[in-house]
């Protein structure tokens, strides 16, 4: 299976954990996903009102630089252990 088809599948099993994560592993989880799907953040900063899109860019910027492949396979074994907590 292709690291992209490993991708799809980690996102599938992302949709059916039974618990919620924490805030801190979905913005891990957004910006690793970011990263392996459109490579370096682009945009302005979204302003301090807007707090959600503010943290979801700030993590995705920690990022900058990361390979693709190694941002979806990071992805990949973050869902892996999420799944293997709840079992």
């Amino acid at each position: 299976m292709s690291l992209q088809e490993q991708l799809e599948e980690a996102v599938k099993k992302s949709k059916q954990l039974t618990k919620r994560p924490s805030n801190d592993v979905l913005l891990k989880l957004y910006s690793f996903y970011k990263q392996a799907t459109q490579g370096d953040v682009s945009g302005k900063r979204p302003g301090m009102f807007d707090m959600v899109k503010r943290a979801k860019y700030d993590a995705w910027t920690k990022l900058k630089g990361t390979d693709k492949d190694a941002a979806a396979q990071k992805y990949i074994d973050l869902i892996d252990q999420l799944q293997a907590k709840e079992s």
